[in-house]
């Protein structure tokens, strides 16, 4: 949970009072000393995240004990359902981790003070998430898609607050265009499941192999598209970007990506146009900031790569732009893959104001055995020693939502998604087991060729699982590749057993 350091605390004090030990807070946070202030948000490493309770103490108050744990009195009075502010020693308050305005007219608007005098900022539509900072007088502050702030009326809106009881993650939706007959496009699943998206990347740009400073479009699609949209994210309170990518380059494949990245990197004249381009991408089409996923890279590049995090975070900082990275899975500071080795992730997880760590690649590559893209072991390593390296609310773990066919006869594996993965278990009558160990559902088939099968996938039971162990571990949530490909039963999922918060 997330605590607001008080005055007269200290780290003994904090730690007393939540049962932790000093050791575990300056880890939690990055701390290399016992120095705190007034006003620091500090993670505290309860283990498992459970709705915690408040025992009154004299000369507190509502404001004082919403102020300590970061929320508001309207929130503590609607949890615990008390008619007054008075409160008496030894009373026993839940405390509200996560609230949200849900918009309930067919348009709201939302302005930029607690009244209907004040500007109007933007316009939300029906059933847009609008997470709540404050309240004055029936209105409520709330947090916006790009980051800014806002108010509005609470005769508009429906209030929930909530106690941990079920996880709260954020969910970023990575958004492709159609792959091919049987890999549609995301914008079904993105534009019916607003409600359940923090927010979504645009997998429809590249860093272009001609002049590694500029970006290219990836994909048959017109300007007219993207606005469209960014449009429905931001009416829905979902914060959208473009993902800026270094992939799929035909021909030249992945030694042209890695040579891209090397003239990219190598010269700060290069690094600081790259830049600049990116913020004329995102002022061209009304993005809220940029993701840069950028995977195959010489290891010989490995600093001036880290350089480049940092100088894209110079420029797009003071202009307020959001800065998030979608980065390969490492699990130790030592060499271990060299597809992730050059990723620096104490840098670049300072640079950013998000570090998406992609954790797709524990099985399913040429050659590799059967098993799911990601198991929860190979998800809590990582994001462990992703914990170890940067503030845990800017980690979030890129999950798959598609799966791998293993032809066991051939040596082979094909992508599946979950719609695929069902068909073929109906078309051979094959039995799905759910492998407790990896919490991720399976199944085997003998093709028409004698050839032997393995299938690994996932379905809304294998995410849940995710979502949990994102919970536990206090990371900021959680990020699907790619919408479209996923198991229907997920949104229900995230709708009923999830408290999905908006970034």
């Amino acid at each position: 949970m997330w605590y607001i350091v008080q005055p007269g605390d200290s780290l003994y004090i904090i730690s007393q009072k939540f049962g932790v030990t000093i050791a575990q807070i300056k880890s939690a946070n990055q701390l290399t000393d016992n120095i705190i202030y007034v006003g620091q948000r500090l993670y505290i490493p309860l283990g498992v995240q459970a709705p915690i309770v408040y025992t009154v103490k004299p000369g507190d108050t509502l404001y004082l004990i919403a102020r300590r744990f970061d929320t508001t009195v309207d929130s503590l009075m609607a949890l615990n359902n008390l008619t007054g502010t008075l409160l008496r020693v030894g009373q026993q308050l839940t405390i509200p981790l996560y609230t949200e305005a849900v918009v309930n007219v067919n348009t709201a608007n939302i302005r930029s003070g607690p009244g209907t005098n004040f500007s109007i900022l933007t316009r939300m539509t029906n059933g847009a998430k609008l997470p709540v900072i404050g309240f004055s007088n029936n209105w409520y502050r709330v947090r916006l898609f790009n980051g800014k702030e806002g108010w509005i009326s609470g005769n508009i809106v429906t209030r929930n607050v909530y106690s941990g009881r079920r996880p709260i993650t954020g969910v970023l939706g990575f958004y492709t265009l159609e792959e091919g007959p049987s890999l549609p496009s995301s914008f079904t699943s993105f534009a019916n499941n607003t409600g359940q998206l923090s927010s979504t990347g645009l997998f429809m740009f590249r860093i272009s192999a001609n002049n590694p400073t500029t970006i290219e479009k990836f994909g048959d699609f017109t300007d007219q598209d993207v606005r469209n949209l960014v449009a429905i994210a931001h009416r829905n309170n979902v914060k959208i970007m473009p993902v800026v990518h270094n992939l799929l380059y035909r021909p030249g494949g992945t030694t042209l990506a890695k040579n891209v990245v090397k003239t990219l990197v190598s010269d700060p004249r290069n690094r600081n146009a790259f830049a600049l381009n990116l913020v004329n991408l995102i002022e061209r089409y009304g993005f809220d900031g940029v993701n840069i996923d950028i995977e195959d890279v010489f290891i010989e590049d490995s600093d001036n790569l880290s350089l480049l995090y940092t100088d894209i975070a110079e420029v797009l900082r003071p202009r307020g732009y959001f800065f998030s990275a979608s980065v390969p899975s490492r699990v130790s500071d030592e060499p271990f893959n060299p597809f992730s080795d050059p990723f620096n992730y104490s840098v670049i997880g300072r640079a950013v104001d998000e570090f998406v760590v992609m954790l797709y690649n524990e099985f399913g590559w040429p050659g590799s055995p059967p098993g799911p893209a990601v198991t929860i072991g190979w998800m809590e390593r990582v994001l462990r020693y992703t914990m170890s390296k940067m503030p845990r609310d800017k980690i979030v773990a890129a999950v798959s939502v598609f799966g791998f066919d293993f032809n066991l006869t051939t040596g082979r594996n094909t992508y599946v998604t979950y719609q695929m993965a069902i068909n073929l278990a109906r078309r051979y009558n094959s039995e799905i087991i759910f492998n407790e160990e990896r919490q991720t559902p399976m199944f085997s088939y003998r093709d028409a060729q004698g050839n032997q099968h393995e299938v690994w996938f996932e379905d809304a039971r294998s995410l849940r699982a995710k979502i949990q162990l994102a919970w536990d571990l206090g990371i900021k949530g959680v990020a699907l590749w790619r919408l479209g490909m996923e198991d229907p039963a997920i949104w229900s999922m995230l709708q009923n057993e999830v408290v999905v918060r908006k970034f």
